[in-house]
């Protein structure tokens, strides 16, 4: 009867044996390998209870200790990575930022220059460099109209003045012969008065 008992007594041992292994095969693997969220929940789900407390292996919470530093030390890790990258990308982007303001300048210089005219030094936009040249152009039209007019008026004036001297010119040719003409009239009347006399 011994022997009877004995037997499910070793196979509920052995079971209890393997169960205990696979147990902590599973605990290994799940406080190795799994992210610490699956390891608290296995903590917590593995763990025996006494009264309202839970009673937890040393071994696991060294290796949950473990696992929470080397994953804060990962998370320190990567977010020392993250904040030099972001400091680097920050200074790509102030010197891009730079760069950009300086290439928006020289498309305003070039699109200023492109825009305006150079006259005598001065910078005009393109609208005041063709009003200014129309403006010169009328001024001058204007100017050329005035003097030919002028010219005109000048040229008709002397025209008409070396009409009149032509004409004074012949009425004092024809004044002075007349002049001529009586003084040798006088002149011959005096010397037939001398004449006379003299007879």
């Amino acid at each position: 009867m011994k022997v009877k008992h004995l037997l499910p007594v070793l196979a509920l041992c052995f079971s209890l044996f393997v169960n205990a292994q696979n147990v902590a095969k599973n605990a290994n693997l799940q406080l190795k390998d799994g992210p610490i969220k699956e390891q608290f929940e296995f903590i917590l789900k593995n763990s025996n209870k006494y009264q309202n407390y839970k009673v937890v292996k040393r071994v696991w919470i060294e290796k949950l200790q473990r696992n929470v530093a080397d994953s804060i030390n990962a998370v320190q890790k990567d977010l020392s990575t993250e904040i030099a990258k972001v400091a680097t990308q920050q200074t790509e982007i102030e010197k891009l930022k730079s760069d950009l303001a300086t290439v928006n300048q020289k498309i305003e210089d070039l699109n200023t220059e492109k825009d305006s005219m150079s006259l005598l030094g001065l910078q005009f936009s393109k609208g005041n460099y063709q009003s200014l040249m129309w403006g010169i152009i009328g001024v001058l039209a204007i100017l050329w109209l005035f003097f030919t007019y002028r010219f005109r008026a000048s040229n008709a004036i002397t025209k008409e003045a070396k009409a009149k001297l032509a004409e004074t010119e012949q009425e004092f040719e024809e004044h002075r012969k007349r002049a001529l003409e009586r003084e040798q009239q006088v002149r011959r009347k005096l010397q037939d008065e001398i004449n006379k006399n003299k007879n």
